[in-house]
């Protein structure tokens, strides 16, 4: 039944087509994608292939990576079938779109069951989101009857992933375009090629993925990615928003903001020396890696894009408060990250619902408490206070957050 490597790829959006299409492609697999969005759908099923654009900033490489079919997420016979017949299973949804997957997901593995297949089956959950294994498996196992459990428990693998590539979502105009080399299925991304997973969610063997890098202590692996990577991200985004820019490395290269992001980092650094021992070579060679990726004019992400679903950035384990929390535990003042955070609480976006959710909680029951219940930070605690002074002191946000006029 299972005599090639296939993989069902949910989402084929950024992250499906972007990383995991390339990786998985150039390791054997035969890829499958699920799809919500149908004019994608029709253009991966009509060329059967999308093209992948590796950029930096004098460099560009196109790929064609073949795709098999792509079919609309819907638990149908079809994708009931391909799921108990593959060899492997990615989530690449957003941490929103999870609860719809699961049941379709659910419905693979009583197949599976049903029909004794031997071989394991290993979801990837490439997610910006901590303790996917086990909150993804909980949604799915809700959908598969009791009696079928066990089965489950020894055939089917969770896993966590960290998603280290930078994609872009194309634009309106990149995706309007019909010509075969950028259609809507084109997409741009840098040429990362590293996935850390965790080694302990598998079930049987590994799988053979390039560029694959399996880890014992993945806790660390998702911290530095979320505290350092996508905290970077909110610094140029909430602040790249409040001084004008459009794009990422237009913040980046604002000096108000790439002073408070170089001390944030300073802080992250700090903080992972001083709670984890983690290894400074390694710290500042990663950092170092972020700062020329976020300088990748090629890659032109947005900062609305970045700064987007505020509610969900804000809370009290993600990349900026999670970050603020883990400098304190070294003994060290959050004082950029408190500025950063102040910020994301001013995004006001209007054509982000969930910013506009954001202000109009702010405006109805005031930054102390709405900051208590998002960010789990009391007004009365030092980091409270710290946030803020930043976002109340008009001097003090004038200077760092403030607005002015979008660069040339």
């Amino acid at each position: 039944m299972m005599t090639e490597k296939t993989v069902v790829m949910f989402g084929a959006g950024c992250v499906g087509r972007g990383f995991l299409g390339q990786l998985l492609s150039e390791s054997g697999y035969t890829l499958t994608f699920v799809e919500i969005d149908e004019p994608l759908i029709a253009a991966l099923n009509a060329r059967r292939a999308y093209t992948l654009r590796l950029v930096e900033n004098n460099w560009s490489e196109d790929l064609v990576i073949p795709v098999a079919r792509t079919l609309y997420s819907r638990a149908d016979e079809t994708l009931v079938t391909a799921l108990a017949e593959t060899s492997l299973v990615t989530t690449a949804v957003g941490v929103r779109s999870l609860p719809d997957i699961a049941p379709i997901i659910a419905a693979g593995i009583v197949r599976r069951a049903e029909r004794d297949v031997a071989a394991p089956l290993n979801v990837l959950i490439c997610e910006n989101m901590q303790d996917a294994s086990a909150t993804f498996r909980g949604m799915v196992m809700a959908h598969v009857p009791t009696p079928l459990h066990a089965y489950a428990n020894t055939h089917v693998g969770f896993v966590d992933v960290v998603i280290g590539r930078t994609i872009p979502k194309p634009t309106p105009e990149m995706r309007a375009r019909e010509d075969s080399r950028a259609d809507c299925s084109f997409i741009i991304a840098d040429a990362y090629k590293k996935l850390p997973v965790n080694r302990r969610r598998f079930v049987g063997p590994l799988p053979e993925i390039v560029g694959l890098l399996p880890s014992d202590n993945f806790t660390a692996y998702i911290e530095r990615k979320l505290y350092l990577h996508n905290c970077g991200h909110a610094i140029l985004s909430y602040l790249g928003y409040r001084r004008g820019h459009v794009l990422s490395w237009q913040a980046l290269e604002d000096p108000v903001i790439y002073d408070v992001l170089t001390r944030a980092f300073a802080e992250v650094r700090a903080g992972f020396i001083g709670v984890y021992a983690m290894d400074t070579a390694e710290l500042d060679d990663y950092i170092a890696e972020l700062f020329e990726n976020f300088a990748n004019r090629a890659l032109a992400d947005t900062v609305v894009r970045l700064a987007r679903d505020p509610l969900r950035k804000l809370g009290p384990k993600e990349r900026l408060v999670g970050a603020a929390r883990l400098v304190e535990k070294a003994g060290v003042t959050p004082d950029a990250l408190s500025l950063a955070i102040a910020a994301a609480y001013r995004y006001d976006n209007a054509d982000d619902p969930l910013a506009v959710e954001l202000q109009r909680r702010i405006a109805a029951e005031g930054i102390e408490t709405v900051m208590a219940d998002v960010s789990h930070i009391r007004a009365d605690e030092p980091l409270g206070k710290l946030v803020l002074e930043k976002y109340l002191t008009t001097g003090t946000t004038e200077t760092a957050v403030g607005n002015c006029a979008s660069p040339a």
